[in-house]
C-alpha cells in the first residue's frame, strides 16, 4: 500500500497529465550546440540526473504512450514500475534503472532525453512519464521516436552490455586496450571508433573531436596508427568526453537546433571555417553515411608530413 499521501500525489499528478494547466518548462542552463544524436556524455549525464531526481523519492505511477518507443509486449511491465530506485547502470549509450518493483532500460536514440517537471502539465513530445510521490513528473521526450524504453531485467541488460566494446568512462583506456579495440584490419580509424562493438558510446561528434585533438586523419587505418599516436588519442578521447560532460551540466540538456547558438566544437560542424588551431579551412568527407570534419593540416593523411 502506498499510503494516503502517495495516493493523493498520484491522483493529483495523473489528473494533471490528462490536461491541467500548461506549465512553462525551465530554460536550459546555457545555450548548447545541437547534437544530432546523444552520445556517451549525454547518456551518462541523463543517468546522473535521473539518479539525482529519484533520490529519496518513489515512483507511484507510470504512463507510456502508444508509440514505437515502447514495444507492445513490454508496455504492461513498464506500467507496473513502482517504488524507490535501487540501482542504475550504463554502458555505451544504453542505461538501466532498477526499482523496488520493475526495471527500465533506456536508449535515447537520436533526440530522446529525460526532463523533470515540478507538477502536472503538458510537455511537448513527452512519450512516457514516471510520476513521483512528491507530485513531480519525469518525462521521456523524443520528437523523432528513435529512442527505446524496455523493461529489461538486470541479467538481460548485462547480456546487452556484453556485446558492447570498450567504454571510455567505465573502463581503463590504455594504448593496448585501444589497439585491441581498433583491430588489425584496414578499417578507417574514425569508422572503427564509432563501432559500438569496438568502442561503446563514441559517435560522430566525439570521434571526430578526439581524432582532431590527437592529430590523426580520420581515414587512416587503425592498424597503421603508431603507439605514440594512440597515446595522443587516449588523451584526446578523455579530453573530448570531459568537455562533453561539462557541456551537459545543469537540469536540462538542449538538443534542438537554436538559431544563433554557438558551436563549441573544434571541428564538428565546421566545414569551410578556419581551423581554430592553425587557420586552415576545415574539410569534410563522408564516412559510414556520416559527415566527418577534420583539419587537413593538423590531421595529415600521411603522418610524416
Amino acid at each position: 500500500m502506498l499510503g494516503r499521501s502517495a495516493d493523493k500525489a498520484l491522483g493529483w499528478a495523473v489528473a494533471g497529465l490528462q490536461g491541467l494547466q500548461h506549465i512553462r518548462p525551465p530554460k536550459p542552463v546555457r545555450k548548447r550546440y545541437i547534437r544530432f544524436m546523444p552520445e556517451l556524455p549525454e547518456v551518462e549525464m541523463a543517468r546522473r540526473r535521473l539518479v539525482r531526481w529519484l533520490d529519496g523519492r518513489e515512483v507511484v505511477g507510470v504512463e507510456v504512450d502508444d508509440t514505437r518507443i515502447a514495444p507492445p509486449e513490454g508496455r504492461s511491465a513498464l506500467l507496473r514500475i513502482r517504488g524507490a530506485l535501487r540501482d542504475s547502470l550504463r554502458r555505451g549509450k544504453l542505461m538501466w534503472l532498477g526499482f523496488e518493483t520493475g526495471s527500465l532500460a533506456s536508449h535515447l536514440g537520436m533526440t530522446g532525453k529525460w526532463v523533470r517537471r515540478e507538477g502536472p502539465g503538458e510537455v511537448r513530445f513527452s512519450r512516457a512519464r514516471l510520476v513521483l510521490d512528491d507530485g513531480s513528473v519525469l518525462h521521456y521526450t523524443d520528437p523523432r521516436l528513435f529512442g527505446r524504453l524496455e523493461p529489461l531485467s538486470r541479467s538481460d541488460v548485462e547480456a546487452r552490455f556484453s556485446a558492447l566494446g570498450l567504454d571510455p568512462l567505465a573502463d581503463e583506456v590504455t594504448v593496448k586496450a585501444l589497439r585491441e579495440a581498433l583491430g588489425k584490419g584496414r578499417r578507417a580509424i574514425k569508422v572503427a571508433l564509432m563501432d559500438q562493438a569496438r568502442v561503446a558510446g563514441l559517435g560522430n561528434i566525439h570521434a571526430a573531436e578526439a581524432l582532431f585533438r590527437a592529430g590523426i586523419h580520420p581515414e587512416r587505418p587503425g592498424a597503421e596508427v603508431s603507439d605514440a599516436e594512440l597515446r595522443r588519442l587516449v588523451r584526446g578521447i578523455a579530453e573530448t568526453l570531459d568537455f562533453g560532460l561539462a557541456e551537459q551540466e545543469g537540469e536540462e540538456p538542449a538538443y534542438l537546433e537554436e538559431p544563433g547558438t554557438d558551436n563549441p566544437f573544434q571541428v564538428y560542424g565546421r566545414a569551410g571555417a578556419p581551423c581554430r588551431r592553425c587557420g586552415t579551412p576545415i574539410e569534410s568527407i563522408r564516412q559510414a553515411q556520416r559527415t566527418t570534419c577534420y583539419c587537413p593540416r593538423c590531421q595529415p593523411r600521411s603522418p610524416g608530413r
